[in-house]
């Protein structure tokens, strides 16, 4: 249970606060990102490549904003958060989602200011009571025009963690953990046969049932956790200290739900490309574990005007990782 009553808690259902100041989306941080999520594309590491595909400069993967939860963004004066009073060691990330008027590109300069938008109770079997905050970050970028909007839910448990969402850094901006470094040589990410050389092109029209590529991680490692949480600011223990992982009522410590989404945003922009994805969700389901490997896979279920639906999923160890849903628009 929450430290703070629930009356005072929905209390604050409403209050928006400027979360993220001064966020430079970098070149540097694009890369180091992209490597994070074991994205290869050179869309997101090359200038020349970027401007072949018809950008003004490079874009950023679609989870991007995640990076804004470094303490860096949040200059003198603007408030860490809400403070909830969640146990950091409880706390499920249950969903996250965006819509995309543009996508993220270098140069950008953001902030970002969130609205806790709801806040409920509802009883959860193993994991007792849970506490459920629903949050809606705007970004807009430095002339005051609307970038994304992310949607994220966080969940508070008073029984052990299960695999119903995602263990992680609470969404709420307002719990502190300690930021550990770890330098270390990069995944070694093989080039993906047909892309970006095969994507659906504007002249191309999809059609129910469509399929899109298959991202494969094999073998996911401890440093993929810890090399995550360098490149989004995601340095929740629960994910490298093995002692604090299994304090909490785990066997071991595991993967970001995050990070199973960056990958599974491969498959968008892999077939699509990232300047036609208008919106991406996921909800988390159950955790990826060190020597797991991700098998993350994409299907057009509806098409109306010029939007296609795509339903994503990411599985490992025969379980569902996360489920998604996207929406493509096509000019």
């Amino acid at each position: 249970m929450p430290t703070k009553p629930l009356g005072d808690l929905k209390g604050m259902i409403g209050r928006s606060r400027r979360t993220v100041e001064g966020f430079e989306v970098e070149a540097g941080k694009v890369a180091e990102f992209a490597r994070a999520v074991t994205d290869p594309d050179s869309v997101f590491l090359d200038a020349q490549t970027a401007h072949e595909r018809g950008h003004d400069s490079i874009p950023a993967p679609l989870t991007f904003t995640r990076v804004g939860t470094f303490p860096r963004y949040r200059s003198a004066g603007i408030e860490s958060g809400f403070d909830l009073g969640f146990r950091p060691e409880h706390v499920l990330h249950g969903e996250q989602s965006y819509e995309y008027e543009r996508p993220v590109r270098v140069g950008d300069v953001l902030s970002g200011t969130t609205t806790l938008s709801d806040l409920y109770q509802r009883e959860g079997g193993r994991a007792g009571t849970m506490t459920f905050a629903v949050f809606e970050t705007i970004y807009t970028d430095r002339n005051s025009e609307r970038v994304l909007t992310e949607r994220a839910t966080s969940i508070e448990t008073t029984g052990a963690v299960d695999d119903a969402g995602d263990p992680s850094t609470p969404t709420d901006r307002g719990a502190s953990t300690d930021h550990e470094r770890t330098t270390m040589e990069p995944r070694s990410i093989s080039p993906r046969e047909g892309v970006p050389d095969e994507r659906v092109g504007a002249e191309e029209t999809p059609t129910v049932g469509d399929t899109g590529p298959t991202i494969t991680v094999e073998d996911v490692e401890r440093r993929d956790f810890v090399r995550y949480a360098g490149a989004s600011g995601d340095f929740n223990p629960i994910h490298y200290d093995e002692p604090y992982a299994r304090a909490a009522g785990n066997d071991r410590v595991f993967g970001q739900g995050m990070f199973t989404a960056g990958v599974v945003s491969r498959v968008l922009t892999d077939w699509f490309g990232i300047d036609r994805i208008a919106s991406f969700g996921v909800r988390f389901r159950s955790r990826v574990f060190p020597g797991d490997t991700i098998i993350a896979s994409g299907e057009i279920v509806d098409i109306e005007a010029d939007e296609a639906a795509v339903e994503l999923e990411a599985t490992a160890r025969d379980e569902t990782l996360l489920t998604g849903t996207a929406t493509v628009v096509f000019d």
